[in-house]
Order: C-alpha cells, then structure tokens, then sequence
C-alpha cells in the first residue's frame, strides 16, 4: 500500500493529511505548536488518535517515542555508531524487536528494515509532484500507521539534526 505524504508536513503546529495511492485522505498528522517537547498525532479520517509521538525529553541523543493508546510502541534514536548520520534504530515496546531505517533520509530516499526484510520504502522517485514523496508499505502485514510514524520521527530528528549543524 502506498502512501503520498507532503514535504511541509512536518511544519510543527500544522497540520495535513495523509493520501492513499488512490488520492484519498487516509492520516491527519497533527501537529502541537505549544508543548515543551515536539508533539505530533497521528489520526484517521474520523479524527480518533491512532498514535502519539512526541520527543523524549530527558535523553542523551535525540529520541522520539511512538505510543498507542497511551502505551510505548516504539523508541526512535539515531543509530549509536553509524559512520552515516542517516542510519536509524526503532526498537518496539517488547525491547527485542529492532527496525533499521537507512537510506537518504533528508532526500527522502531510505528504507524501513527487520532483520533483513524490506517493511516500507520511502521515496520521490516515483512521484512528480513537488515537496511529495511517497510511504510504500511492502509487506502487507506490516502496520501501515506504525511505518508512517516512524518516518515522521526519522524526518524529524534527522531535520532538526541538520538545524543544530
């Protein structure tokens, strides 16, 4: 399944939604302006949270963490001993199940991995619209609303990476 995301949607305190490869709306990513931390929701069409994430505020690298109906999901952090700066480690709630995310993350060209299996590609290569790039969910019993969490919290922290520089 794949999905089209805007470049802007990133914008904290904005917010945008989401299609489906059909060009309908499937996520609003909302995100909170007044916080102390970065905030975003994930929601569905009916505007029901479906995941929190929000950065970790006390930690030594800059953490995002994915929580769904207020329990940990998953913990995003740079990878500790890259020699690239887009390599990134998602660790689950169970603490044993490890996604890598690399690739081109600033140019929107990485893929989201476990143990070797292709979960989702992130791209603009395939689309011609401007500041869009797309969430190609490969496996179809991946969860789509996870997988694009995780690359809001890639593209965020890799973002806000590229500010401090």
């Amino acid at each position: 399944m794949r999905f089209l995301v805007r470049d802007r949607l990133l914008a904290l305190g904005d917010d945008y939604w989401i299609e489906d490869d059909r060009g309908e709306k499937a996520y609003l990513v909302d995100g909170k302006a007044i916080r102390l931390r970065d905030t975003f929701e994930l929601k569905d069409t009916q505007g029901r949270v479906l995941i929190d994430i929000h950065q970790k505020m006390f930690a030594l690298r800059d953490t995002m963490v994915i929580e769904r109906d207020g329990e940990p999901l998953a913990t995003v952090r740079r990878k500790r001993l890259s020699l690239l700066r887009n390599h990134y480690r998602v660790t689950l709630a169970d603490g044993r199940t490890v996604l890598d995310v690399s690739g081109k993350i600033l140019d929107r060209e990485f893929a989201i991995e476990y143990d070797g299996e292709l979960l989702a590609v992130v791209s603009r290569r395939w689309l011609h619209v401007r500041e869009t790039y797309g969430v190609d969910v490969v496996r179809e019993d991946a969860d789509p609303a996870l997988l694009i969490a995780v690359t809001v919290c890639v593209i965020h922290l890799s973002e806000k990476g590229r500010e401090e520089d």
